[in-house]
This record gives structure tokens, C-alpha cells and sequence, in this order.
């Protein structure tokens, strides 16, 4: 399946000369969808994973089916104050500014296999702060899974030692 052509591109959002990669098109299509999480498990299989951290939100919808799909657990990773229980938190920047993740202490044991699951891979900020997170707890980073690699903002390059799958590229 050609996952692109189930992707809208909208151009000039958020802000002029942006080409924002819209994934809702392809999350309404069902068969996509299922092929889209079951194509990255595939790619897994044979793989050691224990968990799979998914930064919210959109990590969420990629991770928990994906977690499903493999027979693993899946631990949300939220915004700063999201969270009920005691949490580790990381800071990280944006293009304009800092923000802040968290998950809770308890959620990786020392030594699990985790894999991150998320939409996009861009700059690779948001996945730098999770996997900070990850190895605040003890857990080891397996690799990471994404629908979406913006090749051209190398956040590929922050990531290395990791293995990486993305369904769909642009360069």
C-alpha cells in the first residue's frame, strides 16, 4: 500500500512555507490504518521488546495498537502535570520556546526492551526527551517506529544506535 497517497499535505500550516503531513487521513481509513500498524509490526517480529512509549498524543494512537499488536505493554508519555501518580520529567525545546514531558516512576522496570511509537519523526526532540525518559527509569531503547520521517530536518541523526522504521519518507 502506498501509504502517501493516504496522507494530506497542507500547505502553509502551522505558518507559511510549512508542508504540515496530515496522518487523520489515513487514521479514518481503517483498512490503511490496520495496514499501517500491522506493516511496523512485521518489521518487529524477532525483535525483543517489552514495552513501547508512545508520547502523547498522536504516540498514542500509532503505540497502543501497535503494543496490541505485538503483545506488549504500552506506557503514555504526557505533558508535564498530566499525570496521577509520582513521575520523572524531562524539558526540552521547541522551535519557539521549551516544554516538558513526563511518565510516571514506576512505568519502565530496569533492563526492559522499549521501543518508542510515534506519527512523525521531525526534528527528533520530542523522541530525544522520551527516550531521556526511558533511561531515567533503567529501561533500554531498543529502536523507534513512526509513520512519518521528515528526512530533511535530520532528526534521524539524534537517534543513532537506534534502530529506526518509518512506513513513509520525505526527503
Amino acid at each position: 500500500m502506498d501509504f502517501k497517497e493516504k496522507i494530506r499535505v497542507i500547505p502553509d500550516f502551522p505558518q507559511p512555507g510549512v508542508r504540515f503531513k496530515d496522518i487523520t487521513t489515513l487514521l479514518k481509513d481503517g483498512k490503511a490504518y490496520k495496514e499501517a500498524i500491522d506493516q511496523i509490526a512485521r518489521q518487529l517480529e524477532g525483535k525483543e521488546i517489552d514495552l513501547i512509549v508512545g508520547p502523547e498524543a498522536r504516540g498514542f494512537v500509532i503505540g497502543a495498537p501497535l503494543a496490541y499488536a505485538l503483545g506488549v505493554g504500552f506506557v503514555p508519555v504526557r505533558k508535564s502535570g498530566k499525570l496521577p501518580y509520582e513521575t520523572v520529567e524531562t524539558t526540552y525545546s521547541l522551535e519557539y520556546g521549551k516544554d516538558a514531558l513526563a511518565m510516571h516512576k514506576d512505568a519502565i522496570v530496569p533492563g526492559q526492551k522499549v521501543l518508542v511509537a510515534d506519527d512523525l519523526l521531525a526534528t527528533g526532540g520530542t523522541i530525544s526527551a522520551t527516550l531521556e525518559l526511558i533511561q531515567q527509569l533503567g529501561g533500554d531503547p531498543v529502536g523507534a517506529a513512526f509513520f512519518v520521517e521528515l528526512g530533511y530536518l535530520g532528526g534521524r541523526d539524534k537517534l543513532k544506535g537506534l534502530d529506526i522504521i518509518s512506513l513513509v519518507r520525505y526527503d
